[in-house]
């Protein structure tokens, strides 16, 4: 615990410098601005600017993506609020109580409470962090090929059930295609070429950075050029900073909608969305004021920023230990790191101990800078909404050409790019979810070589696949989520849970 503390204090000692504070405050500002711009995601943003921060140290690298990171998905809590459109997909919730207390003329309360619960939220994500990473990290070295292979394949299967509600079947053949991507190219064991149908530059696969850039940033430009949209500004607001009573009203729902966010955040591919609704619907079981819910309730909008913004820390506890990403934009992390010659997963406590607690750093900085600009800085910031995304996607074209151009320097990089952003516009027409295709991308190799790799050890057995303590449990998780995503399953469940919620309402019900 001490050592833990003297290394946060050091992590936190370490950016006190001018040149990381400058970097902290440009790299926030930039992340609000891209949250703030419907259309212009996080993984979008930090993707982007990967390229940007590629000949900065390590740690001023990591600490300006995870800037961007942590503003964007405060910054489209803005929109949502004053126009009703979440400038990101972590925002959406918010749209349902922000944009009420709006229209009810109470918008600057309302960011203001956004801005204070995000602060918050992320700080309850932080603590888990600081508790929970150590300790899985040293449960992390027990694991062997075979619970690698399962925890892989698990990264997938909850990405593909819980980014599509309404058909996770969507969701599965998403992560099926990312996986399929993934085995393109030289194999790892052995240096076979697969898939590559005679094209030489792709005989060292498929770059994640172009993919998601591709997926991500293309596909949006093809989106907005599809449909339209029109959107009008609001610059009136009342008072920003939120009163203590306001906020202290509703401290149980900010510390269960911060331990939600983080937990949903641990999930790998799932996101700071699920983070947010699930809060919401948490908060909205369990409020005496569930009735203002939807209408513009202060719960509401505290809930949902909570549990989106705690998702960023704990999205980051599966990432560094066990090197699978707990979002999109902590996949494209986990690329960055690679790139900076550090490496998450495991052996990240035994071999660069003190980064963890960096990281930890480096969240506290970008939270007390989100709450600054927001505090500060709502009137300006409204006033870049007002920039026409028709205007502003042939920048983010370029940016997207550039992005996946500069790390290779390969026109083929760029060819990537294209092709996913066409196929990533055609699936998100038929409403497939982009983040199991990315997630499939990224654990495919982690599951092909341990896959593989198991097999060797046990002489072609499979058993110890599934008897293992470890292997045995992940792989029930994983049975379980697809017996609990199909219909008839779901429907039976329902009937059996109903009762228990229903018990005490029948008799009102009977007596009217």
């Amino acid at each position: 615990m001490l050592d833990g503390l003297g290394m946060l204090a050091g992590g936190l000692a370490h950016f006190m410098t001018p040149a990381s504070l400058f970097n902290v405050a440009w790299a926030t500002l930039l992340g609000i601005v891209i949250g703030v711009l419907p259309g212009l995601t996080a993984t979008m943003g930090v993707a982007l600017l990967v390229t940007l921060t590629y000949s900065m140290p390590p740690d001023q690298a990591i600490l300006c993506l995870m800037c961007i990171y942590v503003g964007a998905i405060y910054g489209g809590s803005r929109t949502a609020i004053l126009l009703a459109i979440p400038g990101t997909p972590a925002s959406a919730a918010t749209t349902l109580d922000g944009y009420p207390l709006a229209l009810s003329g109470r918008g600057g309360t309302a960011m203001g409470l956004a801005t204070t619960s995000s602060a918050l939220g992320t700080l309850v994500g932080i603590v888990c962090l600081s508790i929970l990473a150590p300790l899985l990290a040293e449960a992390a070295l027990n694991f062997g090929s075979y619970e690698f292979f399962w925890l892989a394949l698990f990264g997938v299967v909850i990405s593909g059930r819980l980014t599509a509600f309404d058909d996770p079947i969507k969701g599965y053949v998403a992560g099926l295609l990312g996986l399929m991507v993934a085995m393109v190219g030289m194999e790892g064991l052995h240096g076979f070429r697969r898939f590559t149908f005679g094209i030489q530059q792709l005989g060292g696969g498929i770059d994640l950075i172009p993919a998601m850039v591709g997926a991500f940033g293309l596909a949006e430009i093809l989106v907005v050029m599809k449909r339209r949209l029109t959107a009008r500004v609001v610059d009136k607001t009342d008072h920003v900073v939120p009163r203590f009573a306001e906020v202290w009203k509703y401290r149980r729902t900010t510390l269960r909608s911060g331990v939600i966010g983080t937990f949903v955040g641990i999930v790998p591919g799932v996101g700071e969305d699920i983070g947010a609704w699930g809060s919401y619907a948490a908060a909205r079981r369990a409020s005496k004021e569930a009735h203002l819910f939807g209408k513009g309730s202060y719960e509401g909008l505290i809930a949902s920023e909570t549990g989106n913004s705690a998702a960023i820390p704990g999205s980051m506890i599966p990432t560094l230990t066990l090197a699978l990403p707990g979002s999109a934009a902590a996949a494209v992390l986990i690329a960055a790191m690679f790139i900076h010659g550090i490496r998450p997963g495991p052996m990240l406590m035994v071999e660069n101990a003190p980064f963890l607690f960096k990281v930890v750093a480096m969240l506290v900085l970008a939270t007390v800078a989100i709450t600054i600009y927001g505090l500060a800085l709502t009137r300006p910031l409204l006033r870049v909404m007002m920039v026409p995304r028709e205007r502003l996607m042939p920048v983010v074209y370029v940016l997207c050409v550039i992005g996946a151009f500069a790390i290779t320097q390969r026109m083929f990089d760029v060819y990537v790019m294209l092709v996913f952003g066409i196929v990533g516009f055609l699936l998100r027409e038929m409403r497939y979810p982009m983040a199991p295709l990315v997630m499939g991308i990224i654990l495919g190799d982690l599951l092909d070589v341990n896959l593989r790799r198991g097999l060797q050890l046990s002489n072609g057995d499979l058993s110890p696949f599934f008897t293992r303590p470890i292997s045995a449990f992940i792989c029930g998780l994983i049975v379980l989520s697809i017996v609990l995503s199909i219909p008839f399953v779901q429907r039976r469940v329902a009937a059996l849970v109903k009762p228990f919620f229903n018990g005490r309402s029948s008799p009102d019900r009977g007596g009217a």
